[in-house]
């Protein structure tokens, strides 16, 4: 009989839908290579994925930004069991119809945090912590302090990226663009219009989505504004809701989370994907600015009392990762930063049928904003950094696109559709009521 840490693992079940695992210009055996051998060249492959490899006891996971990935090790009496999917409650679904869910509980679940290869060895009880191998790690300040050049970089990235995007769909699908008129969607907005017209393409396959919920909320007024400036108005497409539409508690259920921030925002998002999917029962693909802020710094750093403009400046990846897989405050089921917070997009997408892209998260435009050197740029002023991204970004398309952008005062995906009334009829509840309802949820299955 081998020992037990020689022995092989004794099951694997994967329950993400294999079109979703890897892009498509990549074989098994590719990956299987990439995982254990070259870990690197993760970060500089085309397309999202969510990696699972094996090599004896070893298992390796591995997921872009933009992939939500959840691992759960059972145990059976030939072995260890791993169930790998994207929701908490797949994973549970799958231990109850194989008779094992006496084991599962969510807290129990593991989430794969975005850019590091998540390392599982499974030889039995007990069974040993996962590791972490960084796989991308761009470096910090490495741009000259010249918001025009930084811009000129950036939005260069960003708009291969969404012309790469773009030019891939099949010619007669039509594109969508969640839109508020804000600097992320109006960056996006504006790179995928040049991207299709230099592909020969028509821009009337184009649509500007914005959401008003009971006419209220500033951000259609302002959607209106951006695209008379910029000579597309005929791109624009109100989406008007009722305020019944926002349902936080259905958010919490389908994005399995509970940070009120990311309910506001899912609750939000799930109105107007709706309303888009009933509208548009055939549409598929839909753009989005998720993680332009984060890239940017461009959160209030007053919301949150563990926040200094150091700490922001500082901490390489932030917001796009949290405090780091090896910090106290790192949550094993839930990661950190929009590495966690990235479902409140990827779920309602997923549930109304739509294939989403976000440039914002892709290696390349993140590899150029980590080069950004904001302590430099700021010099301790909370206010420059507020005003850095419309500088960059405006700059960066009148240098790229040689169109001028609008720029206007930031809201909150969630503040821009609703009047404030609304907002505070959805939203003003205790926090604890999210995370009670998502853990009663896990218990009536």
């Amino acid at each position: 009989m081998q020992p037990i840490h020689q022995q092989a693992v004794h099951r694997i079940v994967n329950l993400i839908p294999e079109h979703r695992r890897r892009p498509l210009d990549r074989t098994r055996e590719e990956i299987d290579t990439l995982l254990f051998s070259n870990i690197e060249e993760l970060s500089s492959m085309e397309g999202s994925f969510s990696l699972v490899a094996r090599s004896g006891v070893r298992v390796r996971l591995a997921r872009s930004l933009d992939r939500p990935m959840r691992y759960f090790l059972a145990k059976e009496a030939a072995g260890p069991y791993l169930i790998v999917a994207e929701r908490i409650d797949q994973i549970q679904q799958q231990l109850t119809a194989d008779g094992h869910d006496w084991q599962f509980h969510p807290t129990y679940t593991r989430m794969v945090p975005a850019h590091h290869i998540t390392e599982i060895l499974l030889v039995g009880c007990p069974d040993p912590s996962p590791e972490y191998l960084r796989f991308f790690a761009p470096e910090k300040d490495t741009l000259p302090a010249d918001p025009r050049e930084i811009g000129r970089r950036y939005v260069t990235a960003l708009y291969e990226e969404v012309r790469r995007w773009v030019t891939g769909l099949p010619t007669e699908e039509p594109v969508g663009v969640l839109f508020s008129g804000g600097i992320d969607s109006g960056a996006v907005l504006l790179c995928a219009y040049r991207a299709l017209l230099a592909s020969g393409a028509s821009a009337a396959r184009l649509k500007a989505f914005t959401l008003s919920v009971e006419g209220g909320g500033e951000d259609l007024a302002q959607a209106r504004s951006f695209l008379a400036r910029t000579g597309l108005d005929y791109l624009g497409e109100p989406v008007e809701v009722p305020a019944e539409a926002i349902d936080p508690l259905r958010a919490v259920e389908m994005i399995e989370d509970y940070k009120p921030l990311d309910v506001e925002c899912a609750a939000v998002n799930i109105a107007l994907l709706e309303a888009l999917r009933k509208r548009y029962p055939q549409w598929r693909f839909l753009l989005d600015g998720d993680g332009g802020d984060e890239n940017l710094k461009d959160y209030p750093i007053e919301d949150n009392k563990e926040l200094t403009i150091r700490s922001v400046v500082s901490n390489s990846m932030l917001y796009q990762e949290g405090w780091g897989v090896q910090a106290l405050k790192h949550s094993l089921t839930y990661s950190g930063g929009l590495s966690r917070g990235y479902v409140r997009t990827y779920a309602p997408l997923r549930h109304f049928g739509f294939e989403g892209f976000s440039p914002f998260t892709r290696p390349a435009v993140v590899r150029v904003a980590e080069g950004i050197p904001f302590a430099e740029l700021t010099a301790g002023e909370v206010d420059v950094l507020y005003r850095l991204k419309g500088e960059v970004l405006s700059q960066g398309i009148e240098e790229v696109l040689e169109i001028e952008m609008p720029v206007y005062p930031k809201r909150r995906f969630q503040e821009g559709a609703t009047a404030d009334a609304v907002f505070k009829a959805s939203f003003d509840v205790d926090p604890e009521i999210y995370r009670r309802h998502l853990l009663s949820r896990y218990q009536a299955l």
